[in-house]
């Protein structure tokens, strides 16, 4: 069970560096009206920047070869921290884009500011869980890190509760930050 959770955290950090984009599923819809303002594309440009935040954080998965449990242990409790410091700074940066100049995007950026509010959290919690757990038996740390990594789900698509605001999912189309969140997902780092 170890290694199975170990190698979920390193899958997962594959999956974190390439789920950064805005996802073909929906934030890529084009309206049918004409052009969107400049005001849009930069605030949008804002907000891609601010949701790809925790792509930049360091983050190093524990080791699949670590025999030590108690390394494993300390390793897995740094990870879910470095997980938890992404999530909470994409959330504060999320917080402080400022007003969108279209209806419905304050509403939709907080959605997504509580969804990296709630992944932090649920990582901070399983850093806790790890580091609390025995270090001679480590199995209920990793279960908790690994709950904690099967919520990455949730971040499939970081834009996707831009759905119902039409001018911003076209802004996302031409906002450089954007632009470059589409590009992480075509090229994933770990």
């Amino acid at each position: 069970m170890r290694r199975s959770l170990v190698a979920t955290a390193a899958v997962a950090a594959l999956a974190l560096a390439g789920c950064t984009n805005g996802g073909n599923s929906g934030t890529t819809t084009t309206p049918t009206s004409g052009a969107v303002s400049p005001e849009t594309v930069a605030y949008m440009d804002k907000v891609c920047g601010a949701a790809s935040e925790f792509a930049k954080v360091e983050k190093t998965a524990p080791k699949l070869d670590a025999g030590d449990s108690a390394k494993l242990k300390a390793e897995m409790a740094a990870y879910m921290g470095q997980l938890a410091d992404a999530f909470t700074k994409s959330a504060e940066g999320l917080k402080n884009v400022g007003p969108s100049p279209v209806a419905g995007g304050d509403e939709a950026v907080t959605k997504m500011a509580e969804t990296f509010t709630s992944l932090g959290t649920v990582f901070t919690d399983a850093k806790t869980k790890v580091e609390q757990a025995d270090a001679n038996n480590a199995t209920g740390g990793l279960q908790a890190a690994g709950e904690a990594i099967a919520k990455l789900s949730e971040l499939a698509d970081p834009l996707r509760d831009l759905q119902g605001v039409p001018e911003l999912q076209k802004a996302t189309q031409t906002a450089p930050k954007c632009q470059e969140m589409q590009r992480l997902n075509l090229t994933p780092t770990s």
